[in-house]
């Protein structure tokens, strides 16, 4: 055989075997799958779990078509409503009982007397004391009358209190009549026997407190203080 031809016939050998192997690859046979690749995984797709509302989950739930979250889930609505609480009303404060509701001090229920002291010089006092069930007010300051004086006695403003004089049950108030000078400076004097005493000035009705038998000497440089709550504070002036 000579060259030429060896080399014809090794050359149609190599090209039979590579027709058979091409025919394999088509066919399947003998070709390792190397799975999906990098590229196709990103593409698989994933169920995404429910958004909650607020709230937080206990189990992993399921949700229904209406939105509703089963199987452990506390859900949006419940998270959402938390601890509510009241935050209350302020607290009323209440109506005063019949006791502590006071009404202006009236004769119908005070007891009124009239003292005559030695110090301060040619004063009187006047105490008035709360003989009811209730509170009553002590307002502004007496209005007196001596016998049957027209027009009623100045009151000291230095004297007036920084709140009006309230008098629980039992309870007394206190206010000074300044009768006479003690030089025997004032005119027109003379000697009262009679007292009328007005709570205030816009009171209708008075009490009537005796005087010393022998009477009271009263003249023009007469004055009262307001009403006050102790003996001491209403003699000072």
């Amino acid at each position: 055989m000579s060259t030429r031809t060896h080399r014809r016939m090794l050359v149609a050998a190599a090209l039979t075997a590579a027709t058979l192997t091409l025919t394999a690859c088509n066919s399947g046979e003998g070709v390792h799958d190397e799975g999906a690749s990098a590229g196709s995984a990103s593409t698989s797709s994933t169920t995404p779990s429910p958004k909650a509302s607020g709230g937080t989950s206990t189990g992993a739930g399921r949700t229904d078509l209406a939105g509703r979250t089963s199987e452990g889930s506390t859900g949006g609505a419940a998270g959402s409503s938390g601890t509510t609480g009241s935050t209350g009303s302020s607290g009323s404060t209440g109506s005063k009982d019949s006791a502590s509701a006071s009404t202006p001090c009236s004769s119908a229920f005070t007891r009124t007397t009239a003292t005559e002291v030695s110090r301060p010089l040619n004063h009187l006092l006047l105490t008035v004391t709360n003989t009811g069930s209730k509170n009553c007010d002590l307002t502004g300051y007496p209005a007196v009358k001596f016998d049957e004086a027209q027009s009623v006695p100045p009151a000291f403003e230095g004297s007036k209190p920084q709140a009006v004089v309230t008098l629980a049950p039992g309870e007394s108030g206190y206010a000074s009549v300044l009768v006479s000078t003690a030089d025997g400076s004032g005119s027109n004097g003379y000697t009262a026997k009679s007292l009328t005493v007005h709570f205030d000035k816009g009171a209708s009705v008075a009490a009537h407190p005796s005087l010393p038998a022998k009477g009271l000497y009263v003249d023009d440089s007469i004055g009262v203080s307001y009403w006050q709550s102790t003996m001491a504070e209403a003699l000072a002036w």
